[in-house]
């Protein structure tokens, strides 16, 4: 049997009548004499071999079971005809077909859901690709390209080869488990140094050998943040955290901030960076202000 190929137009038709109720409906919500859209309807079923519609006695036209199936396949058909027409549309004014973003784990998860939702209802059209990474690895992958756009901390010597603008710090606190010896409030200076301290570390060259807050001899090299959460809650050792990431578990005593009197913690500086040679496209840049005016929005 030969299947002809349906036109957009009578896929159009076909869905017209199905969400209007009948011939005549379909044809004034498209703008169409009633016998225009009997004809698209029977050239439809003919090239499909199939019958669509019942031809009963009721008023109003009732989908047979394969006319069901094929309306699913019109609207899906139509849906992406015009996501594409949409995405053409929004390349020949200029926004990027894709954009790729690293994140370092210390900023907010929830902002960071609150801003890609924002931009996905922004950009509909807007591929994304998104990295989280620890450290030097945020930066690392603007310079190897397979990112246009990061959110990282402040690296010396690497942020100033790139552009950045400031956004609000992240909070750093010391904490560990309820039962962890530090969680007293009577902790003597360099006691903290006696005990195993967990510290977030990565891959990328950028940070090879450095060290961030890192006060005890005694460590644990992490290099994945929800692993480091996991093993303080279970009081393996003390760490540095943000507390928007920590902030649940303090409210419930599953962590305590450690009152050390060498390191009471430290804000961990934010900033959006992206190469000077790179120029960032409309959706790039409607993220960086939306990021911008929620981090003036955080400050008191």
């Amino acid at each position: 049997m030969n299947i002809g190929t349906p036109t957009l137009d009578q896929l159009a038709v076909l869905v017209a009548i199905a969400d209007h109720g009948s011939l005549a409906a379909a044809g004034r919500a498209l703008g169409r004499a009633t016998s225009v859209i009997a004809y698209q309807l029977g050239g439809l079923e003919a090239q499909l071999g199939l019958p669509l519609f019942s031809r009963g006695t009721t008023r109003r036209p009732q989908l047979t079971d394969a006319g069901r199936q094929v309306l699913a396949h019109a609207r899906e058909t139509l849906g992406n005809v015009s996501a594409l027409k949409a995405g053409v549309a929004a390349l020949s004014a200029g926004q990027e077909a894709e954009l790729s973003i690293s994140v370092t784990v210390m900023f907010p998860t929830a902002t960071l859901v609150a801003a890609l939702t924002a931009l996905q209802t922004e950009f509909p059209t807007l591929a994304l690709r998104l990295h989280v990474e620890a450290l030097g690895a945020v930066q690392a992958r603007l310079f190897d390209g397979t990112a246009t756009l990061a959110i990282g901390g402040a690296l010396d010597g690497v942020n100033e080869r790139l552009v950045q603008r400031a956004l609000a710090g992240v909070p750093l606190v010391p904490v560990a488990a309820p039962d962890h010896p530090l969680a007293r409030p009577d902790v003597p200076p360099g006691e903290a140094q006696r005990h195993l301290q967990l510290v977030l570390t990565d891959r990328s060259r950028l940070t090879e050998g450095k060290d961030f807050g890192v006060l005890s001899p005694r460590s644990w090299r992490l290099g994945d943040m929800s692993a480091k959460h996991a093993l303080l809650k279970a009081g393996a050792g003390w760490g540095n955290m943000p507390v928007p990431m920590v902030a649940d578990d303090l409210a419930a005593g599953r962590l305590v901030q450690l009152a050390l009197p060498d390191w009471p913690g430290t804000t961990y500086p934010i900033a959006l960076l992206h190469r000077p040679d790179h120029t960032p496209g409309p959706a790039a840049r409607w993220l960086m202000q939306w990021l911008a005016a929620a981090g003036a929005a955080l400050q008191p």
